[in-house]
């Protein structure tokens, strides 16, 4: 058995299914997990390398008993990439308390929660790697977004701050950054996407700055997060008069 082995979670759909296909593809064990069960065994059917280990992240302690299981048949985790996330745009039009809780709670604190299960483990190992995927509506607030964007704000800050808690232990602390992606989570979008791209296209591109890299930011496509990084430094005079317009122009 190869013993390199990564721990995606958020990996029953969009690029948390690419991203295992894609390492499967590369030979190597995949622990997955998602609270689909039926569909992670889809995947387990389809690459034997990918292992199954159904998981809801917001829940902290089946997170470390998760975390036990995967070590327990794989004996080792050099990467995780913890993947999971969710959007609802059409509540966001308006405070829907409810909805921004379960997005917080799903982005954010369920992320912790994974990191969590993990920190221990890498910082007695002393290497390894922890990467969390936030996404370009982390950088500033968008229209019906809110939730979103302030769950992936909380992500890459938080990442920011763990960069630096784990470095002393050799542990590589990286953030992910995708602009659009072709995923049933913007599916749900009623909006023009530019630069839109494909799962496989993030999984590729996450393969290559998780494995051949050593970068804080992975981000992608370029051409799409230049410009977002650009917005990202403006002052807010021009940044809110600029996306008004944009909204304008797209009748959003």
């Amino acid at each position: 058995m190869n013993n390199k082995v990564i721990w995606i979670t958020g990996a029953s759909s969009g690029i948390g299914r690419s991203l295992a296909i894609k390492f499967a593809n590369e030979g190597w064990q995949v622990a997955a997990s998602a609270r689909r069960e039926n569909l992670l065994k889809e995947l387990n059917d389809e690459k034997p390398n990918i292992h199954p280990f159904p998981l809801d992240v917001t829940d902290h302690e089946k997170c470390i008993t998760v975390f036990n299981e995967v070590i327990k048949k794989l004996n080792n985790i050099e990467i995780c990439v913890f993947c999971t996330g969710i959007h609802d745009p059409k509540s966001e039009k308006s405070l829907n308390l409810e909805k921004i809780k379960k997005i917080m709670e799903v982005n954010y604190f369920g992320t912790i929660n994974s990191i969590n299960s993990v920190y221990n483990y890498f910082k007695e190992k002393k290497s390894g790697h922890i990467s969390m995927v936030s996404s370009v509506a982390g950088y500033r607030g968008l229209p019906a977004g809110g939730a979103y964007c302030a769950s992936k704000s909380a992500l890459t800050t938080y990442a920011e701050s763990l960069y630096f808690d784990m470095k002393r232990f050799n542990v590589r602390v990286s953030v992910v950054h995708p602009g659009f992606i072709k995923t049933p989570m913007t599916d749900q979008n009623d909006f023009p996407m530019p630069m839109i791209k494909t799962s496989e296209f993030a999984a590729n591109e996450m393969f290559k700055g998780l494995t051949k890299s050593n970068s804080f930011e992975i981000h992608f496509p370029k051409s799409f997060t230049f410009i977002m990084k650009v917005l990202k430094i403006m002052p807010n005079w021009l940044y809110l008069k600029l996306v008004k317009k944009g909204m304008k122009l797209i009748n959003y």
